[in-house]
């Protein structure tokens, strides 16, 4: 297993947004101190020739893949071909330079949606390609899954130490408030927030909210993702989460409620729910020796001080 030392250049894929924010802020509370980081303007990583350029000046000890085009259920079923494009592109390019130059140690990170969508709750790691995928993120689903058996294959032909996690659904600072791509939670807040401001007398919501979902503040999952860069090399893709799951209508109960919105919730059903229930099975992460700490009470909260604080630069 590769050590990680405090003197390693790091490089964040990804530091701008809400998960490579986050392991930017963890990494820098553990005293790493050397990272590295490139907006999509300075390093488009879906074109090989200018990832090879950078992984030859920068040469970094460490890596984290956290870049990658994300969305909600409505952003996945118009654009499928966008979503598994760039996000091979990405992988692709940055997983082979992490060999080629000899990277000592990579994290990439999956997200649980990738999971089949009847898989066994919760949800082990095995059960990643025992069942057909959820149709409404397909496209990003075999784009991860790719990514994730990439760093396996790199590891076994030749012993590069690339570990792979797999987030829940997360929330958080620098979250996606933009509402045709944004996640459930940012855009219930979002939704929330404005008809609040406008003394609408209802949010609309999309489904039944009868969907289980289980949700991680960012910071919970970034302090997670250090953890194993410090102490884990298995072959297997560890997930990363909470083990506590809620309703989709549990949650905008509790996001009327924090924002302080008092009108109705009116929920179309003619909209398409996703998946049905989806919680992580965190056995593995807690034999390791980590635990989650924020609750999802005090992660909203924290989520919402964040969006009203930064409303004028928020990814709207």
């Amino acid at each position: 297993m590769a050590k990680l030392e405090k003197k390693d250049k790091i490089y964040v894929a990804g530091h701008r947004g809400l998960v490579g924010s986050a392991i930017v802020r963890a990494l820098n509370r553990k005293g790493y101190e050397h990272i590295v980081g490139r907006t999509h303007t300075e390093l488009d990583l879906t074109e090989q020739s200018d990832v090879r350029a950078f992984f030859e000046v920068e040469r970094p000890d460490v890596v984290v893949l956290a870049a990658a085009k994300v969305g909600g259920i409505n952003a996945n079923n118009t654009s499928p071909a966008e979503f598994a494009y760039s996000n091979m592109q990405i992988q692709c390019n940055v997983i082979e330079c992490c060999h080629r130059y000899m990277v000592k140690k990579l994290l990439f990170l999956g997200s649980t949606c990738i999971y089949p969508r009847m898989a066994p709750q919760p949800i082990p790691e095995n059960a990643l390609l025992t069942g057909p995928l959820e149709t409404t993120n397909e496209a990003y689903a075999i784009a991860k899954i790719a990514g994730l058996e990439m760093c396996k294959f790199y590891k076994r032909q030749y012993g590069n130490d690339f570990i792979s996690c797999m987030p829940t659904n997360l929330y958080g600072p620098h979250d996606n408030y933009e509402l045709k791509g944004s996640h459930v939670l940012p855009a219930m807040i979002r939704k929330f927030h404005e008809a609040k401001m406008s003394y609408a007398p209802f949010v609309e919501l999309w489904g039944t909210g009868a969907p289980l979902r289980e949700f991680l503040y960012v910071d919970d999952m970034a302090d997670a993702c250090v953890f194993l860069l410090e102490k884990y090399s298995g072959e297997q893709h560890v997930n990363i989460g909470t083990g506590v799951e809620v309703t989709i209508r549990e949650l905008a109960e509790t996001v009327k409620r924090i924002v302080g919105f008092e009108g109705e919730i009116v929920w179309n059903s003619d909209m398409p729910d996703g998946t049905p229930r989806k919680l992580t099975d965190v056995t593995r992460l807690h034999a390791l020796g980590w635990h989650h700490k924020v609750d999802l009470e005090e992660g909203v909260r924290l989520a919402y001080d964040w969006f009203t604080e930064n409303i004028d630069r928020a990814r709207m």
